[in-house]
């Protein structure tokens, strides 16, 4: 049975205390704390999705029995426990469906407003009711702290007869609350922006009061376009469990569906998709770093749509979400930061476009563009999204995900991981049968009333801006610029004692640096390595030796970088980042180019003397990382402190290109391992946030190996300057079985 509570009369901005006596709930559907080798931040999904829609936008019940057939159908595509009952997650994303909605909120005695002028939240509770009602206080007095109004509540019918013990153990109360906009609310866009600050302070909120958002609180959805059903349920059931999907009144023209295999990893209900906007399926591999730079951004991110509301919504991306839900977050913001949808996911996800000789030059200009502005998500992915508008679905750079749709004769599109989730289209009825390639996006917009392919798409956004005009007045590439008129410092002490700073041994010369200057390659070893982790060992490791590629969650293919150049890029962006919502905010910011993120001995004094060649716009500062030896290891902290606290003042006194140099190594000097320098000083300017108004090289002689190089770049560098390594290699020059030169070596 269902039944309405009408709003409370509470105060805007307080947070209602639990109940006397009443201790926040057990956990539920909640994911294990960090523990041995197991992390809840190291989530992955490798799942079926697939979606149907009317091109028209025609409305029916049709679709959503359409969609739910499509679900049972990537049924081998998810998973099962020990108990068969119990899934990985399922669920379904759907239009409003006003006619359903009106008549059902006509039972409890609330008038809902017309389309569009209300929402409805899909909201997961705590079963104990002293709980669940503070969840609900706090929800209703933000709708009631941004100027909207709550209409009322509803239960949502469900039937549990089906699911498992382990299952129903964590099932959460799930309940519906109606908002309606108010005057002041302009359009309908407005009106998703307003709803999507009130969904972030509730859910920060509660997880501030220890109801953590996902184990105890959960919103799948509040929106005035769409509604999403899902849970820890198996494919099948999920039409089954929630009675509102078998009403002839519940009526879409589009079904997003998702049946979720977690690789490696929990099941829960907050985790199974179709999430606000977006189903996935694969994972996204660059997951940290994303994280890390849109923390970043808080600081310096301004929008004219969001306003002061733009303060709200942080945590933006909550810890312990999976790679999806983090996905989510972003595109959501994106989106309603001012992006159109389309135009948001080839921000998160473009198209190899660097090396890419048949694109035109228009739409090259656009991902070179906005490369400065956001970093990719890099999967493998194949990602169905949708605002309720428009349904499309797009491939990673890779393609290593399937996605196969078809077009038929009575306006109706079929996508998912696979061919023929609904069998019973008559081959006649179909025009179009294709799949999605690498990089490439599908998008329907009901609205319009069309299929917009991939190139009419890109080229319409390519073409909306002056990008290469944009380009012109603020890139610089860094071999470009003149030399400077300098001498290149001058060591005093001889080559070997250098290498002995650093600890450089035989095996370092003889097995990767002199083939590397002969092939151009990292030497393979065949055998595997034998020796002690660094963690058990009792000799002397380089702190990078403590590092080791994360435990493969996901058995995706080494990148081939010779065959697949394709879709790989060594260009970096060394400076300050743009506003990521500042959309018409384009000269801005300059950006300083090079070819790699390697730099020569060469390239390091174009950056000390950056100001001298390209005038005010770069500043640069060298920051040592090294201190006095008789300081001792115990020194090391005070000298963290005081480089942390050296890069907050230089960001301060306006120089926008950091570089931490260990040249200074010597006798009396000891160096900070240059991996947790990086580490310390992105860290500390991200959490100042300042991270975005610099740049950060490190000049290094400790690092020496690719696997080096790319923690230094994991952890925050934006370039490397290896010159021990350089020197080394010249040593080695006369050595080599085959002529090279110095350049070549380098």
């Amino acid at each position: 049975m269902t039944k309405a509570v009408s709003a409370p009369g509470a105060k805007p901005h307080e947070s209602p205390a639990l109940p006397r006596g009443a201790a926040a709930a057990p956990a539920r559907a909640r994911l294990p704390d960090a523990q041995g080798l197991y992390d809840p931040a190291r989530e992955h999904d490798s799942c079926g999705v697939g979606f149907v829609v009317n091109v028209k936008g025609a409305k029916s019940h049709a679709i959503v029995a359409q969609g739910l057939r499509i679900l049972e159908n990537l049924e081998h595509r998810g998973a099962v426990g020990a108990d068969e009952l119990a899934g990985d997650g399922s669920g379904i994303l759907v239009q409003m469906p006003d006619g359903f909605f009106r008549a059902e909120a006509a039972k409890l005695g609330i008038d809902l407003p017309p389309p569009g002028r209300y929402a409805v939240g899909v909201v997961f509770l705590p079963k104990a009711d002293a709980v669940r009602a503070a969840c609900e206080e706090v929800f209703e007095q933000f709708v009631a702290a941004e100027g909207q109004r709550v209409l009322g509540w509803r239960d949502v019918p469900v039937n549990d007869a089906g699911l498992g013990v382990t299952v129903k153990a964590s099932e959460p109360r799930i309940r519906q609350i109606f908002v309606a906009a108010s005057a002041d609310v302009r359009d309908g866009d407005a009106f998703e922006r307003k709803l999507f600050v009130i969904r972030k302070q509730v859910a920060n909120a509660n997880r501030a009061r220890r109801i953590d958002p996902g184990k105890d609180f959960y919103c799948p959805s509040l929106s005035s376009r769409t509604i999403v059903y899902k849970g820890m349920l198996l494919a099948k059931q999920v039409g089954g469990y929630y009675l509102d999907l078998a009403d002839p009144r519940f009526e879409t023209a589009l079904a997003l569906v998702h049946q979720r295999f977690s690789t490696n990893t929990f099941p829960s209900w907050r985790l199974a998709h179709p999430y606000r906007m977006i189903a996935h399926n694969g994972e996204i591999n660059t997951l940290r770093g994303n994280l890390t730079w849109m923390t970043a951004r808080r600081h310096s991110m301004r929008s004219e749509k969001f306003g002061d509301d733009l303060a709200k919504l942080w945590p933006l991306i909550a810890e312990g979400q999976s790679d999806t839900a983090c996905f989510d977050n972003a595109l959501e913001l994106l989106v309603q930061g001012g992006y159109s949808l389309a135009h948001a996911m080839m921000l998160l996800i473009p198209e190899a476009w660097a090396l890419n000789p048949l694109m035109d030059e228009a739409r090259r200009d656009f991902y070179e563009y906005y490369a400065a502005v956001m970093e990719p998500w890099d999967g493998p992915a194949a990602i169905a999204f949708t605002d309720g508008r428009q349904i499309g679905a797009t491939l990673d750079r890779n393609g290593l995900r399937p996605a196969r749709y078809i077009v038929t004769d009575d306006d109706m599109v079929v996508m998912a991981s696979e061919a023929g989730v609904l069998d019973d289209i008559p081959e006649s009825k179909i025009v179009k049968k294709w799949r999605l390639q690498p990089g490439k996006m599908l998008l329907i917009d009901t609205e319009q009333g069309r299929i917009i392919d991939d190139a009419e798409l890109k080229t319409t956004l390519a073409r909306a801006k002056p990008y290469r005009e944009w380009l012109a007045a603020t890139q610089i590439r860094l071999e470009l610029l003149a030399a400077p008129d300098a001498a290149p410092p001058t060591p005093a002490a001889p080559l070997f004692a250098r290498q002995q700073a650093f600890g450089y041994t035989q095996e370092d010369l003889n097995f990767f640096l002199a083939p590397e200057a002969e092939t151009g390659e990292e030497p393979v070893g065949s055998m595997g390595k034998d020796t002690p982790i660094a963690v058990l060992s009792d000799k002397p490791k380089l702190l990078y030796a403590y590092f080791k590629q994360c435990f493969a969650q996901v058995t995706n293919p080494p990148i081939d970088a010779i065959r697949e150049e394709l879709v790989t890029s060594l260009v970096t962006l060394i400076g300050p980042r743009p506003n990521l919502l500042g959309l018409d905010q384009a000269d801005s910011h300059f950006r300083l180019e090079a070819r790699q993120p390697i730099l020569t001995d060469a390239d390091m004094a174009k950056i000390r003397h950056i100001a001298d060649l390209v005038g005010d716009r770069f500043r640069s500062r060298t920051l040592d990382i090294t201190y006095p030896a008789d300081e001792g290891a115990d020194g090391m902290e005070l000298a963290l402190r005081r480089l942390c606290g050296g890069a907050e003042d230089a960001v301060g006194a306006g120089d926008n290109i950091l570089s931490l140099s260990d040249r200074a190594v010597g006798p009396a000097r000891i160096a900070i391992p240059a991996l947790l320098a990086t580490a310390a000083v992105h860290h500390h300017l991200v959490r100042r946030g300042l991270r975005t108004e610099v740049g950060l090289i490190v000049e290094t002689g400790e690092a020496r190996e690719v696997h080096h190089m790319c923690l230094l770049a994991g952890y925050g560098a934006e370039a490397i300057n290896p010159f021990r390594a350089f020197e080394t290699l010249e040593g080695l020059r006369p050595r080599l079985t085959k002529p090279v030169s110095a350049e070549k070596a380098q």
